[in-house]
């Protein structure tokens, strides 16, 4: 069939343009289509869009229908292509096809809602979908209440049409043909104008009712009523915001071009151009940064203020101008100034005061502090960074604190080339910068933890950096400018030497922080650390004392650290738990060392012992929090084959010289009064205890042969002491470090009498004299040394 013929067949009967009226005959069977979305209401006229490969026969049929009408089913999200008959509610609505036209493979169909209707079979549950329907009608009376509602109805869609244009001639069209006596498809027709969901609507159809109808679609009317001044207020406002922002904008643009006509301001460009030679002028940049400078200050003013080039030339002038070139500040090359401004912030750590202080005392004779780089080497908490700070402070100089931890990218250092997007200067240039001279104390925070990426290596760009022949010349590819950080004092922090690369550990000079005594953070807690503590928790000191035996309990039992940043956390606990004890009604507290528990709990360490008995001996090992003694423990397994074994998660180094110990007492048996064979018919296993905690290198060599040597002649050692050093196979004693460490170790541990190496004899007798005060100690070149030391 044609279109033509399929439009004739369609239309028989009907004029053109006549619309069909309810109360014609109704058909007692229809044909079904189904609908998505939303069902359709009667009194409602609309297009639907149908698929022609479906729905093409179903059509034809209809066409052939005296009535032309059509039934359709709300059937919600589901496929029309995909559904059948058990998918279809009970209610539907009866249409009259007008006209039917072909778009690509869809049918557009002009339908008039005439009735709803009740399913009450199927006489095809198949396409074509054929039902006989009957056509339910309210029984309700048409009174004053049904008027009522049927006004409100009215005016409630009066309400909505200057909010809601939509609809406006159509409704306007359809209310002036109203009659109020007739009020149901009024109903159905408000229903179908709100945004109400598909469920909602189909609820509708279904309530046959008209009085329970009507007051269901003018909750429905009133609610879209409501939602349509929302969105008009919604709007005003937002085209309010954005006509006053146009309006502001507007004036402000007149109004530069009135002060511009006036001369009373320049443009952009010019101001920028203006403001970068005046900073210019205020400095003494080397000749090569001013032929720079005029040379890109030309390419500026030549380019369009909408151009890449442009802002990347503005942002380069404003870095180039904004390097404190020839700006430096005085020093203060008073060495008493330095000693008290150091003692007034740090407490101990006198070698490493009076190191800082030669430094300066040079650079004094010199008249400048220049071209040297200081190292402060410590476990973590003992200051460095505030001696830094200290540093800066004593001289009179800017201070710039630059974190190298975990830095991977060398484009940090040297800066980034102008042809990236988003390229700035290294943050050397950027510290000059902020620092507003050229010789500033520049802190380089955790220098041991630099990373290494494909990015680059930034420990390699800090060679230029901090070599002192080579960093007048400093090269930042952003600027593409040499600076000058000869001037500047660079003070670099780490916790550790083993992951600093050696040409960059040989161009700094170290200065070791060793850590605190006890002794040294009792008074650091109650000089420094106590009363900052109180400041900053708003407690008064009259409030809240504890006295310098009770700050040793803590040191010794809650903070054993080398540094002090614990031994602060637990200062910060006792003064939480006595604020809610303040703040509940105590007027003053005090701690003692017996209310110490309830503020901090029991204590995390015990008193340290040395262990004795044979084949136990104990050692001193250096870690990075700082000293620590070592128990070596040697048995005899039995005594029925040679063996060695060796415990205690000790590291390759540590094993080596388990090893050399065993290979060298193994060897002199006989000199030590033992038989010969006795290491022939013995299985010996050798443990370091504290076996979760990985141990490593060579310090622990005499500690190990001396358990040995206590295990094969079944004497245990006369008396408390404690050794370190690095034994050889021919027996030398050979040098170890962190002997400051291991001392102030020693004593913690109540053990006065000590072995060292000889070749650690300068460094002990440079250990200040309090740490010294009441030790003994013996002096080994050879183990024999050690040996008569021990058993005499």
């Amino acid at each position: 069939m044609s279109q033509e013929e399929h439009q004739t067949t369609v239309d028989e009967g009907t004029p053109q343009g006549a619309l069909a009226l309810p109360d014609q005959n109704l058909p007692q069977r229809v044909y079904l289509i189904p609908v998505r979305d939303r069902p359709f209401m009667p009194g409602l006229v609309q297009p639907l869009l149908l698929d022609q490969e479906q729905w093409r026969a179903t059509l034809e049929r209809v066409g052939q229908t005296p009535h032309h009408a059509l039934g359709l089913i709300y059937i919600g999200d589901r496929d029309p292509d995909d559904v059948s008959v058990e998918d279809f509610p009970e209610y539907g609505c009866l249409v009259k096809v007008h006209a039917v036209n072909h778009e690509d493979q869809q049918l557009q169909v002009v339908a008039q809602g005439l009735a709803r209707f009740r399913v009450q079979g199927y006489l095809s549950r198949k396409r074509p979908f054929m039902a006989e329907v009957t056509y339910p009608t309210s029984r309700d009376e048409l009174d004053d209440s049904l008027r009522a509602y049927g006004m409100a109805i009215i005016n409630t869609i009066k309400e909505l049409l200057p909010l809601n244009p939509l609809y406006n001639e159509g409704l306007k069209h359809y209310l002036q043909n109203f009659s109020p006596r007739d009020p149901s498809p009024l109903t159905d027709f408000a229903a179908s104008l709100t945004s109400a969901s598909g469920d909602e609507l189909q609820g509708i159809l279904e309530t046959v009712s008209l009085k329970a109808r009507m007051e269901r679609v003018l909750t429905l009317v009133k609610k879209e009523v409501e939602v349509a001044r929302l969105q008009n207020q919604i709007r005003e406002e937002v085209n309010e915001k954005i006509s006053k922002h146009q309006r502001e904008f507007f004036l402000k643009e007149q109004l530069k071009v009135i002060q511009r006509e006036l001369g009373l301001e320049k443009d952009d460009r010019t101001a920028d151009a203006d403001e970068f030679r005046e900073r210019l002028e205020a400095l003494n940049p080397p000749e090569a940064v001013t032929r720079r400078f005029e040379e890109e200050l030309r390419k500026f003013n030549v380019l369009e203020s909408g151009s890449p080039e442009y802002a990347v030339t503005r942002n380069y002038l404003d870095w180039l101008t904004s390097v404190p070139w020839g700006q430096y500040s005085e020093d203060n090359l008073d060495l008493g100034h330095a000693r008290r401004t150091l003692e007034e912030h740090h407490s101990g750590l006198n070698d490493v005061k009076d190191r800082i202080v030669e430094f300066l005392a040079v650079g004094a004779m010199r008249g400048e502090v220049k071209g040297s780089i200081l190292l402060l080497v410590g476990p973590p908490g003992v200051g460095k960074t505030s001696i830094g700070k200290s540093i800066g402070e004593a001289l009179g100089r800017e201070f710039y604190r630059l974190s190298l931890g975990g830095m991977r990218d060398e484009a940090e250092i040297k800066g980034h080339r102008r042809t990236y997007i988003g390229a700035m200067p290294g943050k050397l240039t950027q510290a000059l910068k902020d620092a507003g001279t050229s010789n500033p104390v520049i802190m380089l925070d955790e220098i041991d933890k630099l990373g290494q990426s494909f990015q680059g290596d930034p420990a390699s760009a800090l060679l230029e950096v901090l070599d002192p022949e080579q960093n007048q010349d400093f090269l930042d590819h952003y600027l593409d400018q040499r600076l000058d950080l000869s001037h500047c004092l660079f003070v670099c922090t780490a916790n550790t030497l083993d992951s600093i690369p050696g040409p960059l550990l040989d161009r700094m000079e170290t200065i070791r922080l060793s850590g605190y005594i006890t002794e040294e953070k009792v008074e650091i807690a109650r000089d420094h650390l106590w009363p900052r503590a109180l400041e900053r928790a708003g407690v008064k000191p009259s409030q809240l004392k504890i006295s310098d035996s009770v700050l040793r309990q803590i040191a010794d039992g809650y903070a054993r650290e080398a540094g002090v940043r614990n031994l602060e956390k637990q200062l910060n606990k006792i003064i939480r738990k006595a604020a809610v004890r303040l703040l509940s009604g105590e007027k003053k507290i005090s701690i003692t060392g017996k209310n110490l528990e309830d503020f901090l709990g029991q204590p995390y360490f015990q008193k340290e012992k040395a262990q004795r008995g044979v084949g136990v001996v104990t050692g001193l090992a250096w870690t990075a929090m700082g000293g620590a003694t070592l128990s070596v423990e040697a048995s005899r397994v039995h005594s029925q084959r040679r063996g060695f074994k060796q415990t205690g998660q000790l590291g390759d180094v540590m094993k080596e010289s388990a090893e050399i110990a065993y290979s060298y007492v193994a060897g002199h048996l006989k000199t030590f009064g033992v038989d010969e064979d006795w290491f022939d018919e013995s299985f010996v296993h050798l443990h370091v205890p504290e076996g979760a905690t990985p141990k490593d290198g060579p310090s622990a060599g005499v500690t190990m042969a001396t358990a040995l040597v206590s295990l094969a002649t079944g004497k245990r050692l006369p008396r408390k002491l404690a050794m370190t050093g690095e034994l050889t196979l021919t027996g030398q004693v050979l040098a170890v470090g962190g002997i400051r460490e291991k001392v102030i170790a020693a004593r913690r541990a109540g053990i006065r009498e000590l072995i060292l190496p000889k070749a650690c004899e300068r460094d002990y007798q440079e250990l200040p004299d309090y740490i010294k005060e009441g030790m003994t100690v013996h002096f080994a070149q050879r183990y024999q040394d050690v040996h008569d030391v021990v058993w005499g």
